[in-house]
């Protein structure tokens, strides 16, 4: 799916309906502002959400990621 949108004088987008219906976005709805490169991208913060859920869904109990973060830091702080 693709749309065509215009910006407008102070900077604000119109998302056409259909996209907010595909989308399951509703008036009033916050969206984050992903900028990488000169691309944009918008995110609800629930998908964010749910998406770091099931990154995290297949690590072990008790594996901690920000002792490997911290360890990681510190190997590369010392070479």
């Amino acid at each position: 799916m693709s749309d065509t949108v215009v910006v407008g004088a102070q900077g604000r987008l119109v998302l056409p309906a259909e996209t907010r219906r595909a989308l399951g976005i509703e008036s009033g709805q916050r969206l984050t502002v992903i900028v990488r490169g000169r691309t944009v991208l918008l995110e609800k913060p629930e998908d964010a959400t749910r998406e770091l859920r099931e990154l995290g869904r297949g690590l072990q109990p008790d594996r901690s990621l920000v002792d490997e973060l911290l360890e990681e830091r510190r190997s590369a702080a010392d070479a």
